[in-house]
Order: C-alpha cells, then structure tokens, then sequence
C-alpha cells in the first residue's frame, strides 16, 4: 500500500454562528425580531436604540377596484388585567352573606374550585360534612353561574337542566344515565330504554347542548393578547398597497465612542473587532430580512389579486416553490420567512402561510385550491337533507359530477375533520 501526499481544492458551504443566526432571523415575527434587537443591545456596547419616528414605507402595485372594505386596526400587543372569577364570586359572598360561619363554608368551597368551577375535594372533608357541603353547593348557585360547584360534568349540567328546563324531568336522568351515548349520538338506544321517540330523543339532546359544561370559564380574565400583524394591505383611492408594521422597531445606531478609544491591547482591539463586525451583520441581516419579504408580498398580491377584495373563496392555487421561482430564492428561505407572521387585509387578518395552498385537479384541465374546495365542502353540508346527510363517498361523488372535481374520499374527511364538521351519522336529524 503506497501512501500519496495530495493536495486539492475545493468549495465548502459552511455553516457559522452568523450564518444561523441569519436564517433564524427570518423566521422571527415583528414583535420576535423587535425584543431580539434589544437583546443585541445588552450584548454589544456598539449597539446603540433610538425610538422610531414611525415612518412607513408603502408599497404600491396596479389600481384594482375596491368592494367593501372592512376596517380593522393594526392594535399592539396588550394585556388585559388580570381577574380572577374566584375573586369575583368572593365579593358576592361578602355582599350577599352576613353570617361569618357561613362565609368561612363558601370561601372554603371558592377556593377548592378548579378554572372551570368545579369543586375538587374528597367526599368526606375533614373540615366539612357532606351536608354541610351540598348546603354550601345549593348558596353558591344563587350567587354564582349555575353549574358551579359541581362535583363532575353530570351533576354540573343536571343543576342547569334544573334550573333552566324544569319542566322536562326526563333531563336529569338522560344527563345522569346515557351523557356517552347523547355524545355518540345512540338515539335509538336511548329513545328505547327511555320509552320515547327518536326524535325526542334529539330534541331533549338540544336541550342539554345549550348547558355550559364549564360553568366559569367565561368568567375567567386571563391574559388577553392582541395580535399585531406583520403585514398590513389596504385599499388607498382604488390602489392596492401594503406595507411592513415594522414602523416600530428602534433604529439602530453606532456608538463611535468605542471606535475611537486609543488601545494597544489586541485583546480589546480584537473585542472592538468583533463587535463592530456583529454591528454590520445585525443591520445587514435585518435589511436583507425586509426585502425578502417585500419579495414575497409582490408576488402574493399580484398572484392573489382577488383575494385581496374577495376573500378566501377566491383563493387561487399557489406553493411556496412557485413564489420561490418567481423571486429566484430557494423554497425553504421562503417558508421561513412567511413563518410567523401575520397579513391584515381589507378582508380579515390571516396567517401568511395560510396564503399559500395545494392545487385540486379538475376534470377540465383546471386547478381549484383546496381553501376553495373546503368552503364548497361546508356550503353542500350546510345545505344538505338533515334527515339523509351524504356520506364522504356521495360529497366525493357530488364534486366530480357538478364540480368536474376529482377528490377521494378520504379526502372529503380529512377536510371535513379539519372544518370541525362530524360525519353523517353524526349529523344526522330524526323527525
């Protein structure tokens, strides 16, 4: 075996700290990218934040006709105070009761209650009695949401079916005997162990469907945040525009003074170095982060005309290689820079990447999103024979033959799942 000494050259991509950090810079959202900048700020004394004057630059494209526009307003991210309903039923018990024996019963039973109002204790408390608890229980119903206390789901919806329809007792024992079947939809079996008809079965299941199952959840004041969009469209004197709501950001600013500080020391100069370097990169990167996605807003808006003014159901076709190959950038700087972030148009705010959809064949040769497919789906099922809903093998069938639509069946219930829509025996209505 001979051993030879070679040499060659070749090209190497490499991936440095920078270069990461680039990528990763794309896929941050505004608000993401803003507390990033000010993380730099911490790092690097070059670094120097001066407040925007919010100056926004406006992107123009061909005139369009505007249709109604609805109006919505680019709000900060903002939290709500934060209410605890727990507190809230406590401010009803010192107003409603006087009695310091009976207040110590309910502050106990307040604070044993779960976020949804149900009552978490074992069945003997150590403290209370089993009467003196469901005593309790009944007190805080006049005070509070009807439900609360509950020790379960049943018992919960039986006091609102109570309170609410007592004229139909037969709700109790529905609630406390067949609630898995009412979920299933079992109406033969119930009407047949109850006596009753199928279809009161169905009505009686009405009933119940209009009790709350978490009795406080809509008490409950958490943190609130409002989105604010990444993106904003708008309709300017028969002119689509867009802009990035980026006016916020803090401008950037070199801090000379280290620059011009006298050192011999090559450790400090190399930290100087070092930091200027990262100085440029963070200007470049987010400079570089702005154009790419004003590339991508003029393809999508000249791609998505329509749906600018029209909405969803105008929604044509389109990948994130196609706009890749439009703007000569690869697929995936495409996919992170339309990751987290959010387009306020005139109809609706929407996630960026919503704007991009898979094609369906059509029999003529044509292509139909699958957004436009999904709004299809739900009008047929809304539309459809209540007491004979179709199957997903006749909504399949419905589209090819109408709609020159070719789309399986297993297709139709995977949009159907994602539309939140049961299957037919599931939506069927009895008379």
């Amino acid at each position: 075996m001979e051993l030879i000494l070679q040499q060659r050259q070749e090209l190497k991509l490499l991936m440095t700290a920078q270069l990461r950090q680039s990528i990763e810079l794309l896929q941050y959202s505004t608000d993401d990218l803003e507390q990033f900048i000010r993380q730099q700020e911490l790092e690097n004394p070059l670094i120097e934040l001066q407040d925007s004057s919010f100056s926004r630059q406006i992107e123009k494209l061909p005139s369009v006709k505007s249709t109604k526009r609805v109006a919505l307003k680019s709000t900060d991210l903002t939290k709500a105070s934060e209410v605890n309903f727990r507190d809230q039923i406590m401010q009803m018990v010192n107003l409603n009761f006087k009695d310091a024996t009976t207040k110590k019963l309910l502050t106990y039973l307040i604070h044993n209650l779960n976020d949804n109002g149900y009552l978490e204790i074992e069945e003997t408390s150590a403290i209370y009695s089993t009467e003196d608890i469901t005593r309790g229980i009944e007190l805080l119903q006049h005070i509070g949401p009807i439900g609360i206390g509950a020790r379960n789901i049943e018992e919960c919806l039986i006091l609102q079916s109570q309170y609410h329809y007592p004229e139909y007792p037969v709700l109790s024992e529905m609630i406390q005997r067949y609630l898995p079947m009412l979920a299933e939809k079992k109406w033969s079996r119930i009407a047949k162990n109850l006596k009753c008809s199928v279809s009161q079965v169905q009505q009686l299941n009405e009933l119940i469907l209009t009790l709350n199952p978490k009795p406080c959840s809509f008490t409950q004041i958490g943190s609130t945040e409002y989105l604010r969009p990444d993106i904003i469209v708008e309709i300017q004197q028969n002119e689509l525009v867009f802009y990035l709501n980026d006016g916020y950001l803090p401008n950037i600013e070199l801090n000379e003074h280290y620059l011009t500080v006298p050192t011999t020391n090559r450790a400090e100069q190399q930290y100087i170095h070092t930091h200027y370097k990262n100085y440029h990169w963070l200007i470049n990167s987010i400079e570089q982060r702005r154009n790419t996605i004003l590339k991508i807003m003029h393809v999508l808006i000249k791609k998505q005309r329509t749906f600018f003014s029209k909405g969803l159901s105008e929604l044509i076709p389109l990948t994130l290689k196609e706009v890749a190959d439009e703007i000569e950038m690869h697929e995936s700087t495409i996919s992170r820079a339309t990751t987290n972030k959010y387009i306020q148009t005139p109809v609706g705010t929407f996630e960026l990447k919503s704007l991009f959809t898979s094609k369906v064949a059509t029999n003529n040769g044509d292509n139909i999103s699958q957004e436009k497919v999904k709004i299809l789906l739900k009008q047929f099922i809304q539309m459809e024979n209540k007491l004979k809903p179709f199957s997903d093998q006749k909504i399949a069938e419905y589209f090819n033959t109408e709609h020159a639509i070719q789309i399986a069946r297993r297709t139709i219930s995977k949009y159907r799942d994602e539309l939140n829509i049961p299957a037919a025996s599931m939506r069927r209505q009895w008379q």
